[in-house]
C-alpha cells in the first residue's frame, strides 16, 4: 500500500518555484489557513505553508510526488530510494523516543522498537512516521497495534506514572536526567529480546552521557547516538507511536478513574480541567494526575486560594530539592 501522505521542508528558492507551479492553469486553487497556495492537483492535495512546510495528501500523493515534487521542485530523487539513501537505517538498530513530555496531565512514556532490514521495509509499506506527523488518534493507535503485530516482542514500554514522575523530578531536578533514565531501562529492556542489538538511536535531547551513565552493565556495550530529527528514522518513528499510543491509552484509564476530562497538552483547557479536578477530588489528585513542576499546577492552585502546601510534602518537593535526595520510583511500569 502506497503512503498517502507527504511533508517536505522547502527552501525559499523551492518555495517559490512550487508557488508558481501551483498557481500554474493545471491545478484548481483552494482556500486553506497559513498557506503561500495550495492546490487540487491529481488525485491529491498540495498546501505550501508560509513556514515552508509543504504537504501531500490524497491517493495520488506518491505518483505526484514522485513525478512532479521531486524532479520539478527538489531536483532530486528520494522517494523509493530510501534505502539507497540512508542504508543505516535498514541496518539492525533499535530506536527511543518518548510522549508525555510536554503534556500536563499523564505520564512519561518511553518506547524503543526493532528495526532489520525486513521491519524497515514493513514499516515503509504501513507508512510509518513520526507520531507528531499523526493528527489522528485513532490512526497512530491502529498503527501501533499493527506495529507490535510486526515487531512481537522486539519493542519495550516504560510508563513512568504521574506519581513516580513527581517523586523522580523532587529528586533529579531536570526531565532530561528523567528521559535519560526511561532510555536506558527501554534499550535495557529490549536488550533481553534483542542481545546482538549493535546500536541505539534518539532524537537529541541532551548530551549521550547522560544515557551511558543511566545504562546497567548490560547496555554499556550498545552504541549509543543522538540526532536532531531523529524520527526520520523508521526505528525511531516506530517508536514515537507506540510511545503515543502508550501515553494516550494511560489518559483514557486516567479520565475512567477519576470521572473527570483530562486533555493532553498544556492549554487553558487543560487549566480548567485541572481546576474541576481538584475542586471535585482535592489538591492531591495532581500528583495521581499531573506533572506538578509545571506552572499550570500553580495557576491551578492559585485559581482556588491554595498554594504548594496543598499538596503536602510529597508536592512540595517537587518545586524545590529534597534534602533526602533518595530514590523513589512509584510505579513505573515496563513492557516488553
Amino acid at each position: 500500500m502506497k503512503p498517502t501522505s507527504f511533508t517536505y521542508a522547502l527552501t525559499a528558492d523551492q518555495q517559490d518555484r512550487l508557488q508558481a507551479l501551483l498557481q500554474a492553469g493545471n491545478y484548481r486553487p483552494l482556500r486553506m489557513p497559513h498557506t503561500r497556495a495550495a492546490a487540487e492537483g491529481p488525485a491529491c492535495n498540495i498546501a505550501l505553508y508560509t513556514s515552508g512546510k509543504c504537504l501531500v495528501q490524497g491517493a495520488g500523493a506518491a505518483d505526484w510526488v514522485t513525478f512532479v515534487l521531486e524532479p520539478e521542485i527538489l531536483q532530486e530523487v528520494r522517494l523509493g530510494y530510501e534505502e539507497v539513501l540512508h542504508p543505516e537505517a535498514s541496518t539492525p538498530h533499535m530506536g527511543v523516543d518518548e510522549s508525555g513530555k510536554g503534556d500536563f496531565f499523564g505520564p512519561l512514556v518511553i518506547a524503543a522498537a526493532y528495526v532489520d532490514p525486513a521491519l524497515a521495509a514493513a514499516f515503509r509499506q504501513l507508512n510509518v512516521r513520526d507520531s507528531k506527523r499523526i493528527t489522528s488518534d485513532r490512526v497512530t493507535e491502529q498503527l501501533a497495534r499493527d506495529i507490535r503485530k510486526l515487531l512481537g516482542q522486539r519493542s519495550s514500554l516504560i510508563v513512568i506514572g504521574p506519581r513516580a514522575y513527581n517523586r523522580l523530578y523532587a529528586q533529579l531536578r531536570n526531565v532530561n536526567r528523567i528521559l535519560a533514565w526511561g532510555h536506558a531501562r527501554a534499550i535495557e529492556n529490549l536488550l533481553d529480546v534483542v542481545p546482538a542489538c549493535p546500536r541505539a538511536l534518539s532524537d537529541q535531547f541532551g548530551p549521550t552521557r547522560q544515557i551511558e551513565q543511566a545504562l546497567l552493565k548490560k547496555g554499556r556495550q550498545i552504541k549509543l547516538e543522538q540526532r536532531p530529527r531523529a524520527e526520520s528514522d523508521p526505528a525511531v518513528a516506530a517508536a514515537s507511536i507506540l510511545a503515543r499510543a502508550g501515553f494516550l491509552g494511560a489518559l483514557r484509564e486516567l479520565q475512567e478513574k477519576w470521572g473527570c476530562a483530562i486533555p493532553k497538552g498544556a492549554s487553558a483547557q487543560v487549566q480548567e480541567s485541572a481546576r474541576q479536578l481538584v475542586a471535585r477530588h482535592g489538591p492531591l489528585a495532581l500528583l495521581d494526575t499531573a506533572k506538578c513542576h509545571f506552572k499550570t499546577a500553580d495557576a491551578v492552585l492559585a485559581q482556588l486560594h491554595l498554594d504548594r502546601g496543598a499538596l503536602g510534602p510529597e508536592g512540595a518537593a517537587v518545586s524545590k530539592p529534597n534534602p533526602r535526595g533518595h530514590h523513589e520510583t512509584g510505579a513505573i511500569r515496563t513492557t516488553g
